[in-house]
This record gives C-alpha cells, sequence and structure tokens, in this order.
C-alpha cells in the first residue's frame, strides 16, 4: 500500500503566508520560505505554495520566491497561482518547482491539461479544484450531502463556473493530470473535518491520486479523511501554522492507527 501523503499549504499574498475561513478573512502565518524550512525538517512530505490573488489580481507567481524556496528545502513542492500557458509552467519549472497546480486556467483552457501533460509529464501537473456545495442540505456536523450539487469556482473561490465536480474532476482525469487538490469551500478552515464523502467518491471513481484540502482540525481529522475518504493525501494549513498539530506527532497517530505513512 502507497503511504499516505501530509502536506501543509503556504497561501501566499504579498510575499507572505496567510490564512482564513471559507477564503476570507485572511491573517498572516510568516514568512514562506522559513516556514518551509521547518516542515521540510519536521517530516513533511510535501509542500504547496500557493499564490492566491495571482488569478484575481492577473500577476504571475513570483518566480523569485520559488527559487529561493528552492534552495532551502529538500522535499517536493508545488506551486500555483496565475499559470495560464505553457511558458509559466517551464519558468517555474526551472526555478526549482517539482509540479505546478493549475485552477482557473484549467477550467477557462482545459486543453491546457493536455498540454502541461504532454510536455512536461503528467505527474508535473496537479489540477486543483475549489467546489462548493450549494444546497441546503447540510448535516448536523457541517458536512454537505453528497447528494448535493457542488459546483467548481474559480479566481479564487470568486466566481462560480456552473461545473459539476464530479464530471469536471472526470474531465481533468481524463486529460491526463496527475492528481487533483479538492478543496471544500464549506470546510475550509472551518476544523470540523475533511469532506469525505465527496472525497470518497472522487478516488473511488477516478484513476489518479485526490489530496483532500478544507477542515483538518484534529489528527483524528487526517486520519478519517485516509480511511473514510479514500484520500491519497491530505493538505492543511492553519493547523501546521499556528502549531495547533505537529507534523512527527500526527504522523506517529497515523501509524499507531494502521494508517501506512513514511517516519
Amino acid at each position: 500500500m502507497l503511504a499516505k501523503r501530509i502536506i501543509p499549504c503556504l497561501d501566499i499574498k504579498d510575499g507572505q503566508t496567510v490564512k482564513g475561513t471559507n477564503f476570507v478573512n485572511l491573517r498572516t502565518a510568516g514568512d514562506p520560505v522559513e516556514l518551509g524550512k521547518i516542515y521540510s525538517e519536521n517530516g513533511a512530505d510535501e509542500l504547496v505554495y500557493l499564490d492566491i490573488t495571482a488569478s484575481h489580481e492577473g500577476r504571475k507567481t513570483f518566480t523569485q520566491l520559488v527559487t529561493r524556496i528552492a534552495k532551502e528545502i529538500n522535499i517536493p513542492f508545488t506551486v500555483g497561482g496565475g499559470i495560464n500557458e505553457l511558458s509559466d509552467v517551464e519558468r517555474l519549472l526551472n526555478a526549482g518547482a517539482d509540479k505546478v497546480s493549475i485552477n482557473s486556467a484549467s477550467l477557462r483552457t482545459p486543453s491546457l491539461i493536455d498540454d502541461i501533460a504532454k510536455h512536461f509529464g503528467s505527474q508535473v501537473c496537479v489540477v486543483a479544484i475549489d467546489a462548493k456545495c450549494i444546497d441546503d442540505t447540510i448535516h448536523e456536523n457541517g458536512s454537505p450531502d453528497i447528494d448535493g450539487t457542488w459546483n467548481c469556482f474559480m479566481n479564487g473561490g470568486r466566481v462560480n463556473t456552473g461545473r459539476d465536480l464530479f464530471e469536471w474532476a472526470k474531465e481533468v482525469n481524463d486529460r491526463g493530470a496527475g492528481e487533483i487538490l479538492f478543496t471544500s469551500m464549506n470546510h475550509d478552515g472551518v476544523k470540523k473535518g475533511f469532506a469525505n464523502a465527496a472525497l470518497r467518491r472522487l478516488s473511488d471513481t477516478l484513476t489518479i491520486p485526490v489530496i483532500a484540502s478544507g477542515g483538518a482540525g484534529t489528527r483524528e481529522h487526517f486520519h478519517d479523511t485516509f480511511k473514510d475518504g479514500h484520500s491519497d493525501a491530505a493538505l492543511a494549513a492553519s493547523v501546521f501554522h499556528f502549531g495547533e498539530i505537529s507534523i512527527p506527532q500526527l504522523k506517529s497517530y497515523l501509524k499507531e492507527q494502521g494508517i501506512s505513512v513514511r517516519l
């Protein structure tokens, strides 16, 4: 069985790491390079850096920051934000990134997924999907009903595309993406657990790995998304940034619970 991955996510705005709730109310969490070094040294399997306002503001991800990160950490990292064409991907890979994450651009131009996979390999292409359950069917624990309507959003959660989550994920899979990073906007920053029913449906119907994002609050939430959500990896931000969960302790706990992780 492949080891499950623990992935800290660093949302970047104006050169600083920030974190919010439901994609708003941002607060600063520290220097992205220093945080990355700490996570690398403490056993994170990978890192994700997202320039969260790049697509909305029409900018490019800071190549200089990617170069600094690559010099300081020794684990794979993914970079996203403002990637719209192959030249953006090439620039970021040359700066030291291992993978790129595309979201808004893939929804606007789905063929970009095919092009990245063809030119750089599927393993380079991570498609991030920000989706929200837009129905009123919400369980007592705050989790949207799996049978509800999940719509995909772009531009940092600002624009509802009307695309169905599961249909879009299947297309992403078929176009050659290497993995999907699914963030439930309903769960983001709320710390009540991941959207495991939706994650399980994605994981069980796709042939590529699915990374769970949105909702981590306790060690048990990571266990549940691996066990119940069938997720291949779990991504979190604030619980790591603000010291609520340490990665070494999290991995020891998961190991004790029978989850395969790299210690």
